[in-house]
């Protein structure tokens, strides 16, 4: 069964990463999550997994009375931002959740899983 996984980070936090230099403390997490997905990978278990660019840079696209319209960032201010995701398919929901923990040891902050509903979606 296929899930996505949703990372958020605080957006200060968001804003430190993403600077000209991140810190060193940045540049461990990306590496030991580097490190990971190449073991997901080599268990066929990881299908994809991106960053995602600064919500600042975002559009949001929504329904008004007036029809539908595209604005620049995102739709409300928000205390956390997505900030990644992967998209694993793996044989259980508990497998789901020790990929995510994993995740959330090396890097931090909270993930969200959520199935991704398919032909084989039974939740």
């Amino acid at each position: 069964m296929k899930y996505l996984l949703l990372s958020y980070t605080p957006a200060a936090a968001w804003d430190a990463t993403t600077a000209d230099t991140p810190s060193a403390e940045a540049l461990t997490a990306f590496a030991a999550y580097q490190k990971f997905e190449q073991e997901l990978t080599a268990t066929g278990e990881l299908v994809t997994s991106e960053g995602l660019g600064h919500p600042a840079v975002s559009t949001t696209i929504h329904r008004t009375p007036a029809g539908v319209v595209a604005t620049d960032g995102p739709f409300a201010e928000l205390k956390e931002v997505l900030a990644s995701f992967a998209v694993i398919d793996v044989a259980s929901h508990e497998r789901a959740v020790e990929i995510g923990s994993r995740i959330v040891e090396v890097l931090g902050e909270p993930i969200e899983i959520r199935p991704i509903m398919g032909e084989d979606f039974t939740a």
